[in-house]
């Protein structure tokens, strides 16, 4: 019987897509962990937490994208040869250097949180915790993003099995150690809200150390050498990651930067507002990490048809990727429209001293109920544009819909219209609803575009793109 390309595509991007969700799902639990706790200990440290965490996010989603510009450049180079070792480990290299000089900018952003805070108008107490928070948790970045450079070799590779293994390890290790050090147990001190900080630090340590190790030692990646001399500096691969990736970076902290900003908005109506954002936040966001995932499977699947010159496999691999993500983010709005208190009770204990956060809570997972959809559209049509390395207008893309529009409207309807934090939900739906729309008619337009190239035609690193 001859196999389809359709489905040949389809088993291929699920092979490579399954591992990289499941670990998104392990890194996003690692943080709703730390929500979890929070919420243990209360409100008020539960909207500290919040505020420090989305601070933090919007930077380490920054250095994400950054890196990830790894993950096509390895991709094509392994679609125009398959043992394209030196290319590689040219690539990881620079991406190793690039997360130690982006954690030392997060690092003394993160250090001064507490006036920065405060200075967008929060609360002093809420700004005073947030900042002992980020004094434990800061530290988390660079082991973070050495893990996510390490992360986008084993993907490019098509080898995301390890990547899941560790994260999984990290969930049970996260709250563990959080509450061993949150509530003194094991003869732990009590640290309080510090303490869930400094626990997620050194998990990230314990991660990136052992996938480290993986990388030395398995046979089929220690042939690429990727720590050896890792010190030497290759200027031109720096700045070709760097032109590639600086892009990516913005458009997704544009992204991750907008949640951040509704935090803060929040917080200007009330503690109550903060935390229950922070709760639906977290649930929206687990259901994110699927068609993320397929949108780093498309990065890949996209790149190696770039690099093969095959504009028919460019085209398979983009829409089964698509399909999928926006199938998958149609059921998780079913599931949000019909069931958002017990998902809200999953993080939160069913008291009179919590009722309202519950009940706001409720009201914001109707609201990103509707928005599951378009948020699996354009986080997916991201991604098979990052494999044809067009980076720069979907990032204009993402700065128009998130903050022109989405914040925009969401501020206008909170403080103008009276809708409070269901307006700023409702406008961070408008956003991406926007950015989606873009995104894939980008991606219908790219032969005339010029954004696909015959793979003889590559001659760097980095395409042009218009």
């Amino acid at each position: 019987m001859k196999s389809s390309p359709r489905l040949d595509e389809l088993r291929a991007t699920l092979t490579l897509a399954w591992p990289l969700i499941l670990s998104n799902l392990t890194m996003a639990l690692i943080q709703a962990t730390d929500v979890v706790l929070m919420g243990w200990l209360g409100p008020h440290a539960l909207a500290a937490s919040a505020l420090g965490l989305n601070l933090t996010f919007a930077f380490l989603l920054f250095g994400i994208g950054v890196i990830t510009a790894s993950s096509p450049m390895i991709a094509t180079a392994f679609g125009r040869k398959a043992h394209s070792v030196r290319q590689v480990r040219r690539t990881f290299r620079q991406a190793l250097w690039l997360a130690v000089m982006l954690s030392l900018a997060i690092w003394a952003l993160l250090w001064n949180a507490e006036p920065i805070i405060r200075a967008l108008g929060q609360q002093p107490s809420l700004a005073h915790d947030a900042g002992r928070f980020l004094r434990g948790y800061m530290w988390s970045a660079l082991p973070f993003l050495l893990f996510q450079a390490m992360r986008n070799f084993l993907s490019a590779l098509e080898r995301p099995g390890w990547i899941l293994g560790i994260s999984l390890i990290g969930i049970a290790l996260n709250a563990l150690l959080g509450w061993a050090l949150i509530f003194g147990h094991f003869g732990l001190p009590a640290l309080g809200i510090i303490g869930g900080g400094m626990a997620s630090s050194i998990v990230w340590g314990i991660l990136a150390l052992a996938l480290g190790i993986v990388l030395v030692t398995d046979r089929q990646f220690a042939r690429f050498h990727l720590f050896g001399r890792w010190w030497r500096a290759d200027w031109p691969r720096f700045f070709a990651l760097v032109k590639l990736g600086l892009p990516i970076g913005l458009a997704m902290s544009f992204e991750g930067a907008v949640f951040g900003a509704a935090a803060f908005l929040m917080g200007l109506i009330d503690a109550e507002s903060v935390a229950a954002h922070a709760v639906a936040l977290q649930i929206a966001a687990l259901s994110f990490m699927v068609p993320m995932g397929l949108g780093q499977a498309a990065t890949v699947r996209v790149g190696l048809a770039l690099g093969r010159g095959d504009r028919a496999g460019i085209t398979r691999a983009g829409w089964t990727a698509w399909g999928l993500g926006v199938g998958f983010m149609a059921l998780m709005m079913l599931l949000l429209w019909l069931a958002p208190r017990p998902l809200i009770l999953l993080f939160l204990e069913d008291t009179p001293a919590n009722a309202r956060v519950i009940a706001l809570g409720v009201s914001f997972l109707a609201i990103a109920a509707v928005f599951q959809v378009v948020d699996g559209a354009q986080v997916v049509g991201a991604g098979m544009l990052r494999g044809l390395h067009d980076t720069r207008v979907p990032m204009l893309f993402a700065l128009l819909g998130y903050w022109g529009i989405g914040i925009g409207v969401g501020a206008w309807l909170a403080f103008r219209r009276g809708w409070a934090g269901q307006g700023i939900w409702a406008g961070l739906a408008l956003g991406l609803a926007i950015v989606s729309v873009l995104m894939i008619l980008r991606w219908h337009r790219r032969d005339r575009l010029g954004l696909v190239q015959p793979s003889m035609k590559i001659t760097s690193p980095v395409l042009t793109t218009p």
